[in-house]
């Protein structure tokens, strides 16, 4: 019997301390904000809403992994009719999705920076994007977050790029 009780109370004691293990990715949903700085057709998508998720690869480095995929609607339009130079109309854009990799550099428990590209979906078309971002936790056990971006897509229209300034707030998912 005390064998029994020693050997439960062992697998107890073990089971205990593999789930106390850090999890190697962190993964945030955010709500985001996006306000267009420029583009040839401004008006017609001059902010956009959306949701997000943000992943890190945590390691012992301050410098991580991380993916950042975002889905945004445009929800405003003024349908301006724009024109390119052989007279053809120019679409505004309706929604966006960004599907970035890059690294984050986090110098402390609560600030983090980091810089993502990748392809940029927009109107059924693939534009290369980059995204640096700045942001803070909450809390030093990072449950909440807050970010600041500035996204440029490349070449989005007749070489001409798509500037915005994106705000998120996201809750820690694991």
């Amino acid at each position: 019997m005390k064998k029994l009780i020693l050997t439960l109370l062992l697998c107890f004691l073990v089971a205990i301390s593999f789930g106390q293990t850090q999890r190697k990715i962190s993964l945030y949903l955010s709500g985001e904000y996006t306000e267009t700085l420029y583009d040839r057709t401004r008006l017609n998508n001059p902010w956009s809403a959306g949701l997000g998720v943000q992943g890190f690869l945590n390691n012992t480095s301050k410098f991580k992994p991380t993916i950042d995929i975002t889905a945004t609607v445009f929800l405003m339009h003024f349908n301006i009719l724009y024109l390119d130079e052989s007279g053809k109309p120019l679409d505004g854009a309706d929604g966006m999705v960004n599907a970035f990799a890059g690294v984050s550099y986090h110098p402390t428990k609560i600030i983090y920076a980091s810089l993502v590209g990748g392809p940029s979906f927009i109107n059924g078309e693939t534009h290369f994007g980059i995204k640096p971002s700045f942001g803070v936790y909450f809390s030093r056990k990072q449950k909440l977050t807050a970010k600041v971006s500035y996204l440029n897509v490349f070449n989005r229209i007749n070489s001409e790029d798509l500037g915005a300034i994106n705000i998120s707030l996201g809750v820690k998912l694991f």
